[in-house]
């Protein structure tokens, strides 16, 4: 898989079984900053205000940009929330967090038995969510004349590039979204077609 590209969930996902009398209800979801798992998790505990855990996991970006946090919310270390986080690195999967919620039923699981039902939990709730491929994108903007309107659409389509917005004045600048792994070869298209003509302004990456 290319360098500037990610697995994450389409949309969120619930799955719920039960073990032994507990009930454990796993809820999954794409995300985009810490900010937003947080959001996520407190909608769960408020939902489910009455359940006895609630562990988690989620993990932001890739490489060295990666970032994740996960807790046992309660149960012995090291049994609910790094099997939670065990299975989103099983799948590959960043930019998501889940939520395990536990109704306690009277029967205690022991350290393996929560493990494996926490880490089951997570798997099948990951596994019935539908896993897209996504980019990391960076800004651009560029400014050209009008006669060179052609030359320039041609390369924005032949990169896949997605226009943001276009500002018309003496000249035409637009500020462009492109793949990290297009930005360099998109430049050199751009210069090639336009004979220099077409400038770019800057480049700076935002990763999605």
């Amino acid at each position: 898989m290319p360098d500037d590209s990610f697995i994450t969930l389409q949309d969120a996902v619930t799955f719920e079984w039960k073990v032994r009398d507990s009930r454990f209800i796993g809820h999954a979801a794409p995300i985009c900053d810490p900010q937003a798992s947080e959001s996520f998790l407190q909608r769960i505990r408020k939902e489910y205000h009455d359940a006895t855990h609630h562990a988690f996991a989620w993990r932001l970006g890739t490489g060295r940009e990666s970032a994740c946090r996960f807790s046992d919310a309660g149960e012995p270390s090291g049994t609910a929330g790094k099997p939670i986080m065990d299975a989103l690195d099983g799948r590959g999967l960043t930019d998501v967090v889940c939520v395990v919620t536990r109704y306690f039923g009277g029967t205690k699981l022991g350290t393996g038995g929560l493990i494996r039902a926490y880490g089951g939990c997570a798997a099948g709730t990951l596994d019935r969510g539908k896993a897209v491929v996504k980019y990391k994108t960076g800004l651009m903007r560029i400014t050209f004349s009008y006669e060179l309107t052609g030359a320039v659409m041609q390369v924005i389509r032949k990169f896949e590039t997605e226009i943001l917005n276009t500002a018309y004045g003496s000249d035409t600048e637009m500020r462009l979204s492109i793949r990290l792994s297009r930005m360099e070869p998109f430049q050199r298209a751009l210069r090639d077609s336009t004979s220099g003509r077409a400038r770019v302004l800057d480049g700076d990456p935002d990763h999605a």
